[in-house]
């Protein structure tokens, strides 16, 4: 992507028709919603929200060594996932701090499909380049601009999918499979995987034939979300944000204080495996570098609501740690909640956020997801 205008995705008139409040997001002119965050939050819930994330990135990973070079580079053992699977995993940089996240499908033993972070696809295309691929006679594609990802997300998702495809593209969670013969004639394939924690599908087609699907699951009963709601059910579930939870590359040569983070600090319980060698293992396993690792706070009483950049203090007033996201949760009646980065606490623990200068508002440590 350039520097240039905010690029439009394809679906861009059909958020326009629809009313959509419309943002420059990581350079893609998105919506921000399209009648309330509260709304489209909890209709994802309890029905079904369809979201044009199309602003992510699409890689192909080719070669008779893909698994093993891509596991060289990756927190996750690749090798360990079967053909049809979906894992998660980190990327480090030599120091071991995270550059990125990602999402991927193993399509065949030689075949990988992944889905880097929007303001990321430049910069993982570049390092994944200095892994040195083509020593493993591994080939590398970027398909970003080319493809469409709609997320189908929420209970009702299976019954929207079928009603606008007709039966056949159903799969399980995290699994994929190539988009079959169907009624929409379009081509792509599915994932079972997503980012607001409800069973659904994300679904990459050809830009030209994404409105389409669009239309389609609209009619079928989906509602329409934007980004806004996506934010908040993510933070429901404790998934982390690039560039918010945890942030790359490094500023005036060093790495942010805060923000620079290694997979043992984000207390994430999967995606991590120590048992294989890859770039950035040995910070990882010495965790020696740091004592604050990611925990969710719940509000126990009213008070200004938990932001990003808040501090949280031990009940004596020192301070153990800071808030990367916060929000009051929908799902909770608007109870506030929040992820950061605390020392020395537990599940069950209460602490004190500092939500304004003359106001701490009390809260209990959480593993999230919090709902």
């Amino acid at each position: 992507m350039s520097d240039g205008e905010p690029v439009r995705t394809a679906l861009y008139d059909e958020h326009v028709s629809l009313g959509g409040n419309i943002v420059d997001f990581h350079g893609f002119m998105l919506p921000i919603w399209y009648s309330n965050i509260k709304a489209e939050h909890l209709a994802t819930r309890n029905d079904s929200g369809l979201f044009d994330v199309s602003h992510m990135g699409t890689f192909r990973f080719t070669g008779e060594n893909v698994l093993q070079w891509l596991e060289s580079v990756a927190t996750q053992k690749v090798t360990s996932i079967p053909v049809g699977r979906c894992g998660y995993t980190h990327f480090l940089d030599h120091d071991g701090y995270i550059i990125d996240d990602m999402i991927f499908a193993v399509v065949s033993e030689t075949e990988i499909l992944g889905v880097p972070n929007a303001s990321m696809i430049s910069v993982m295309w570049d390092w994944f380049h200095a892994c040195d691929p083509a020593s493993a006679d591994v080939r590398i594609e970027n398909l970003s601009e080319a493809t469409s990802i709609l997320a189908l997300q929420g209970p009702l998702s299976k019954e929207y999918l079928d009603a606008a495809f007709g039966e056949g593209q159903h799969v399980a969670r995290f699994n994929w499979s190539a988009l079959t013969e169907n009624q929409l004639g379009v081509t792509g394939w599915i994932q079972g995987t997503g980012y607001t924690g409800e069973s659904g599908y994300e679904i990459f087609v050809p830009n030209e034939q994404v409105a389409t699907v669009w239309r389609a699951l609209i009619d079928a009963g989906a509602t329409p979300v934007g980004l806004g709601a996506r934010d908040t059910l993510r933070l429901e579930k404790g998934y982390l944000l690039s560039g918010v939870d945890f942030q790359w590359p490094k500023l005036d040569g060093e790495h942010d204080t805060f923000l620079a983070r290694d997979s043992w600090e984000t207390n994430v319980p999967f995606g991590l495996d120590t048992e294989h060698d890859f770039i950035g293992r040995e910070r990882v396993v010495s965790h020696s570098n740091s004592d604050q690792r990611w925990w969710g706070v719940k509000y126990l009483e009213r008070g200004p609501l938990p932001r990003p950049g808040k501090d949280v203090l031990a009940l004596d007033g020192t301070n153990i740690g800071r808030l990367t996201s916060g929000a009051p949760s929908p799902s909770l009646g608007n109870t506030g909640v929040g992820i950061g980065y605390i020392s020395g606490v537990q599940e069950g623990d209460e602490v004190l956020i500092a939500a304004s200068p003359r106001s701490s508002v009390r809260a209990v440590i959480i593993r999230p997801p919090f709902v």
